[in-house]
């Protein structure tokens, strides 16, 4: 719980920052400045990362607590199933609906948390090109990157429908 409270609580562009100062300045793991590759990508990667995965911590536990006390898993151990084996297959799969959604929805907030991550590590990308339009005052390039993104958010959250389909069958009933 520490690392999920402590992920949730550092803003996006201190925890950049650090990392900068410690695998790029300190350690001489990554670059610095822009660059070419995945050893470049690493660090924003990760700084985008770390909120997100904290935040689908949280509620993962929070979703197993819920789910773990119930009959049905009860019934799933009496019946001699290993207790990862009544975990995986019957708790998380119950338990997983609100994960889905998080986990949807913090991929949207990953495109928002681009503009400052590209700022702090010098990476051309789409939150970038967004405040260049802006400044810039062109419009057709504004409405080209919201609809690109309003399209990739879209098509993101047809995936999560399909999902639910998948984990939860009564949801293909309805």
């Amino acid at each position: 719980m520490t690392f999920a409270l402590s992920g949730q609580c550092m803003p996006t562009f201190w925890l950049g920052i650090l990392l900068i100062l410690v695998f790029g300045v300190n350690l001489g793991w990554v670059p610095v400045y822009g660059g070419e590759g995945l050893r470049a990508l690493a660090l924003p990667a990760v700084t985008l990362g770390v909120w997100a995965m904290a935040r689908t911590a949280r509620i993962t536990r929070s979703s197993m607590l819920e789910v773990l006390p119930q009959d049905f898993l009860r019934t799933a151990r009496a019946k001699g199933i290993s207790e990862w084996g009544v975990i995986l297959r019957h708790g998380l799969r119950n338990g997983a609906i609100p994960i889905v959604t998080a986990l949807g929805l913090e991929l949207g907030n990953l495109l928002g948390g681009a503009v400052i991550t590209e700022a702090v590590f010098a990476y051309p990308g789409i939150g970038r090109l967004a405040v260049e339009a802006v400044v810039n005052k062109d419009i057709p390039l504004l409405q080209a990157v919201v609809f690109t993104i309003a399209t990739a958010l879209i098509l993101l959250n047809v995936a999560v429908d399909l999902l639910y389909m998948v984990l939860d069958p009564r949801v293909r009933l309805a």
